[in-house]
């Protein structure tokens, strides 16, 4: 199904995560080979020699352009400016050498961000400025996936037979407090239906990602080109046990909870059974 296949997981550390439990489940099959990874362990490429199949990470915050606000002591002050004229080139200029991409980023856009369209801006997320255009997430998830659609609709160098997978977001499940305030996810079994919010702001997101997709899919001129949806959010509003919690070992992150990652194995593996499903659909 992947023989001779090049597929790409575009996005953050969460794409990361899933590109690694694909790796691990197809290892079982056949050992790769680490052929590339760059100086900040971001950007990885491993090679399955027997199936000519290459299986590669591409990192990006925002999957457009960006940049972080510096104070005087040129530190990051954690205000991002994003371009949603300019795609990240980043990940972008090896799209064209792609044949499976698995698009996906979300949990950097909740935060203070400035959004602009070229010399205009268009409003910012979480700022609180006056005479400034606030935009909620789910408008900034809008804007940003429709210009990023467009592009990989309209990219000239790209393979006809392109397949654009769009996972929408997971779930963080951070339970007394956030992230960075003690916030916790020590639970051991799965949520029933009736526990999870089909109106959390993650459904509200899901939406937005998933509507961006159908407007391209509705108005595209090359129809060799495919575009589906891995749709994670609510059954993975399911698993808050599914996350290390304190047992992630970073060591630049000491004391503090990831409850954003999953585990390996864990309930990350569904996906690539619903993205092989997928592929052998389109294909």
């Amino acid at each position: 199904m992947v023989r001779g296949k090049k597929m790409s997981f575009i996005g953050d550390s969460v794409a990361r995560n899933h590109m690694e439990s694909l790796l691990c489940l197809l290892s079982m099959e056949e050992t790769p080979k680490d052929i590339y990874k760059d100086g900040e362990d971001r950007n990885r490429i491993w090679y399955f020699p027997k199936h000519d199949f290459t299986l590669s990470t591409s990192w990006t915050k925002f999957l457009v352009e960006e940049r972080e606000r510096r104070d005087g002591n040129n530190t990051g002050t954690g205000l991002f400016d994003l371009d949603i004229g300019k795609i990240d080139e980043g990940w972008f200029k090896g799209l064209p050498n792609t044949d499976i991409a698995i698009v996906s980023a979300a949990h950097w856009f909740f935060r203070p961000i400035f959004i602009h369209r070229g010399d205009e801006t268009l409003g910012c997320i979480y700022c609180n400025i006056e005479n400034m255009t606030q935009i909620s997430p789910e408008e900034g998830f809008k804007l940003v996936y429709s210009a990023v659609f467009k592009q990989i609709n309209e990219c000239e160098k790209c393979k006809d037979d392109l397949v654009t997978v769009l996972r929408t977001i997971s779930p963080a499940h951070f339970e007394n407090g956030t992230w960075d305030t003690g916030g916790t996810c020590r639970r051991t079994s799965p949520f029933g239906e009736n526990q999870i919010d089909l109106q959390s702001n993650e459904m509200k997101i899901r939406k937005s990602q998933i509507e961006q997709l159908e407007g391209i899919t509705t108005k595209r001129n090359n129809k060799a080109k495919k575009f589906a949806v891995l749709d994670v959010t609510r059954v993975m509003l399911m698993r808050p046990d599914g996350h290390p919690n304190g047992y992630w070992g970073n060591k630049w992150m000491k004391g503090y909870n990831d409850c954003v990652h999953w585990c390996l194995p864990g309930p990350i593996d569904a996906w690539n059974e619903f993205l092989m499903a997928i592929i052998r659909q389109l294909r």
